[in-house]
């Protein structure tokens, strides 16, 4: 029997989601950063402002993170999100795509190892595309060979 979070197929890694993410949103929520320059979400997000990107802590504490404004939760931002970037469990995760679905988010990206398939339904049913089990810094190397 497939576990509810198996992926049968590829359509997580959609190519076109992933490029118009990577290249035309420009307001990424990362959920999960804290001022910690040792997390995989500092380091991402590090990243995306080196690619131009406009980078919003989303954590509880809501901290400044490399000199952005932090905000406890996604409906607490009061401008719009393109992206929101997800460093939470798998089990975890799914209600922060759905927080995203109803602030209007543009798009959902689960990072490397962040699987919920009924959220990753969910989100798509809801017509907000999503990209799940991978990093940008990946895919911004897989472009680059």
């Amino acid at each position: 029997m497939n576990s509810p979070d198996r992926l049968d197929h590829l359509d997580h890694l959609d190519p076109e989601t992933i490029d118009w993410m990577l290249d035309d949103a420009t307001t990424w929520a990362v959920v999960g950063l804290s001022g910690n320059p040792d997390r995989t979400a500092y380091r991402i997000a590090e990243l995306l402002q080196s690619r131009g990107k406009k980078i919003v802590p989303i954590h509880p504490s809501a901290p400044v993170v490399l000199g952005e404004q932090g905000y406890a939760t996604l409906a607490d931002v009061p401008f719009p999100i393109d992206v929101v970037d997800v460093f939470r469990r798998s089990e975890d995760a799914g209600r922060f795509a759905d927080e995203a679905v109803a602030v209007g988010a543009g798009g959902v990206w689960f990072q490397l190892g962040v699987v919920d398939r009924a959220a990753f339904e969910r989100t798509r049913a809801a017509g907000v595309p999503m990209v799940m089990d991978t990093c940008p810094a990946i895919e911004w190397r897989k472009r680059a060979r």
